[in-house]
């Protein structure tokens, strides 16, 4: 099996498949956030998502078995990698990071993932261009973000661990854009299960070693909490999810990716509302309304680039 170019013509998919996988992504990812916050509370961060890998590997492996056409010579290879750098190098610094900073700072670095998946995906796709509609749509949502989450981002002070934190956070972003293109350019035509079967499989592995390195005096409390929230990331934020993601990329613009983690932001802002009775504010409202608002403009933009006049 070859890979797909980025010169491939989109796959096809409905519109009600698009939408339902879409949000499918943004709604569980963005009930995730508190999830690890749970889970930090009683495992060390390495041997937290390395289980989590392991277990979200575990459930794929009956399905794991490519249907149709084997893949390419070397592309297990090329999976593995990618999961390092989509997996196991950015959830490893997002969740060590996550001990120093509140999740609302967390979750304010993430809402830069627009702006670090454009830049990337000029630079790698050169057919992807910098379109003031682009720009427009992820400066909105990190806008939004911002004001989402003002109120706790005056009230705390700076030290070094959280500058170490805030760092980390922002180095998983990147290095998660730089995956992300990667997928879109090379992955097309391998099978979603087999992709998240692959990655995580070969991302739990140094994570778990890692943990057995760094953290083998830290204390490890297996309650309810912290094996529910281990399932819960394993197979509705990771196998599900991660499915979705990569049915999608061919589907999709990267705007539109992009926009996925701001709207995730917004759903664990608007879950904190619901369910833990945290006030509805002036803040929230207009904070979700730029969100949305990016959003929808970043979905207005095709997923393939209109060729210019010029390209050859």
């Amino acid at each position: 099996m070859t890979s797909a170019s980025i010169e491939s013509p989109a796959k096809p998919g409905g519109p009600l498949k698009i939408a339902l996988a879409y949000c499918t992504c943004f709604l569980l990812w963005g009930s995730t956030w508190s999830v690890v916050k749970v889970g930090l509370e009683d495992l060390p961060p390495l041997r937290f998502v390395g289980i989590r890998m392991l277990v979200a590997g575990l459930a794929l492996l009956p399905f794991a078995r490519s249907r149709g056409a084997p893949l390419a010579p070397g592309m297990g290879w090329r999976i593995a990698g990618l999961g390092l750098l989509q997996i196991a190098i950015p959830f490893g610094l997002l969740f060590v990071g996550q001990q120093w900073i509140p999740s609302s700072w967390a979750a304010l670095l993430f809402s830069t993932f627009p702006m670090w998946l454009l830049l990337v995906g000029r630079v790698m796709l050169p057919e992807q261009r910098l379109t003031g509609r682009k720009l427009l749509a992820a400066g909105l949502g990190v806008a939004g973000v911002a004001v989402l989450q003002h109120s706790g981002l005056g009230t705390l002070t700076v030290s070094g661990h959280m500058l170490l934190g805030c760092l980390l956070c922002l180095g998983s972003v990147a290095v998660i854009a730089v995956a992300n293109v990667l997928a879109k350019k090379h992955m097309g035509q391998v099978p979603a299960h087999v992709l998240v079967f692959g990655q995580t499989f070969s991302s739990a592995l140094p994570l778990l070693a890692l943990s057995f390195l760094l953290e083998a005096g830290q204390a490890v409390h297996w309650s309810t909490r912290s094996v529910l929230a281990v399932l819960y990331l394993a197979l509705c934020g990771t196998v599900l999810t991660y499915q979705c993601l990569y049915w999608l990329l061919p589907r999709i613009s990267l705007a539109a990716l992009g926009a996925m983690a701001l709207l995730d932001t917004l759903v664990a802002v608007v879950l904190g509302v619901v369910l833990l009775g945290e006030p509805l504010t002036l803040s929230l409202l207009a904070g979700g309304s730029l969100i949305l608002g990016g959003a929808a403009l970043a979905n207005l933009i095709p997923a393939e680039e209109p060729a210019r006049k010029d390209a050859r």
